[in-house]
């Protein structure tokens, strides 16, 4: 077998067989098949698009040439969740405790963020002595006594992956739907979970910014979960605006404990619960999606989902009075007031804009070796649809700069105030199961 003959086949619009993609993607892992032949098989597939088997065994291979994870020694079904990413997304932090709460293991393998906001291993690290770095003991240890443990991923998960999007980066042959849903799938199944809830976010904020995009990608998704043997269902969800009113890694931790102790922070706590419903549902715990989010709502009200992540917190190392006391996180120097520049309705935040402006004040990474100010961020102060009057403050920077002009003139270009007012946007738009 010949990588210039796969390259043709596929350049031609043939379709590969099952043994065709191992040799490439096991060729390309070991290095036996350089850069340039590779570039030109990734571009071949971004023009001509792969068939619903191709992808399933491309994912396959990439999830089986590292280290994979058997979580068979941890009780009951194993359900993850994964977003493909936003702004002020803060929602693993309430579904991760919410799912345990009753009794559904949930064991998160994790990376770190490189963009606008930290990873959830960033946001998790604000709280002192957190540790993400668990042997594998520890880690399932942990999800069968709490029934929940987040850790940092293991370098040699799917290192196919890993490689191939690094040269996928280069190449520009990022933005296709069978190469992004192989790279997110793969990591889903070489960590061994038994059924996955996929966040797909559309919008503004959001990898695929429409919503056709979306749903082509959720359900091809879907479907590889499916062909491989998991359980999988796709949520789409809103991020034409961030969620929540925080951005920024503490602050969005503060605000993610607030949803666990019952506050209606309505886009945060509906998108939450939604989630956690069909992971619920998909673990074989209720019979109905109307008695798994009643059941799920009264845990976020009584308080049982906040102890799950307070148990959570503690059990690998981190501070729990900070649970107690959210007031205890790393605060900023400085609170700067963005003011609006005139009256109207706000028709639109542009959420990778507000994202752009966290990262300028320190909340994320330009590259993976940036350091993350734990304690700065952006309050959002209005939000779609809200009314506001001319020099009314629309957010706050939490800086370390006294000015952080950059930031604040990122937020004004963000806004969009209109006279005319405007209905709230939807928050979810499709399940595709």
């Amino acid at each position: 077998m010949r990588m210039v003959d796969l390259i043709t086949k596929k350049r031609d619009g043939g379709k590969l067989s099952k043994e065709e993609v191992s040799f490439f993607v096991q060729g390309y892992t070991r290095g036996d098949i350089p850069d340039y032949q590779a570039s030109a098989f990734l571009m071949t597939v971004y023009f001509n698009g792969m068939t619903e088997e191709e992808t399933a065994w491309l994912t396959e291979e990439m999830a089986n040439s590292g280290e994979t994870f058997d979580l068979s020694s941890i009780a009951g079904k194993k359900v993850d969740k994964h977003s493909t990413g936003g702004v002020g997304d803060k929602i693993t932090l309430i579904t991760g405790p919410l799912v345990a709460s009753i009794g559904i293991p949930v064991a998160k393998m994790s990376g770190r963020g490189l963009g606008h906001t930290g990873g959830t291993l960033d946001k998790l690290e604000s709280f002192k002595g957190f540790s993400i770095d668990l042997s594998r003991e520890q880690f399932m240890g942990l999800v069968n006594e709490n029934k929940l443990a987040v850790a940092g991923q293991t370098g040699n998960l799917a290192p196919a992956d890993k490689k191939l999007y690094a040269l996928r980066d280069v190449t520009g042959t990022v933005n296709t739907i069978p190469l992004i849903a192989s790279s997110i799938m793969s990591k889903k199944l070489a960590s061994g979970a038994e059924a996955i809830v996929l966040d797909v976010k559309t919008g503004s904020g959001a990898f695929m910014k429409s919503l056709d995009e979306s749903r082509q990608l959720a359900e091809t998704m879907v479907k590889i979960g499916n062909n491989l043997g998991r359980q999988t269902v796709a949520v789409i969800t809103d991020m034409n605006q961030p969620l929540g009113f925080e951005i920024g890694n503490s602050n969005e931790v503060k605000e993610a404990i607030q949803v666990l102790s019952g506050e209606k922070i309505t886009d945060l706590r509906e998108i939450s619960v939604e989630l956690a419903t069909h992971m619920a549902l998909l673990a074989g715990k209720f019979a109905t999606y109307e008695e798994a989010r009643a059941h799920l709502e009264a845990c976020l009200d009584d308080g049982t989902a906040l102890a799950a992540f307070r148990t959570f917190i503690g059990a690998q190392g981190g501070d729990t009075a900070l649970v107690d006391n959210p007031e205890l996180f790393p605060q900023a120097d400085y609170h700067i007031e963005v003011k609006a520049p005139a009256a109207g309705f706000v028709h639109s935040i542009d959420a990778e804009g507000i994202g752009t402006a966290a990262m300028y004040l320190g909340a994320g990474r330009a590259t993976k070796d940036d350091d993350i100010d734990h304690a700065v961020g952006i309050t959002l102060m209005k939000k779609q649809g809200d009314a506001v009057q001319e020099g009314e403050t629309i957010a706050v920077l939490h800086a370390r700069d006294a000015e952080a002009a950059d930031s604040r003139n990122k937020v004004l270009e963000s806004y969009t105030i209109n006279e005319e007012h405007i209905e709230k946007m939807t928050l979810i738009y499709d399940v595709i199961s």
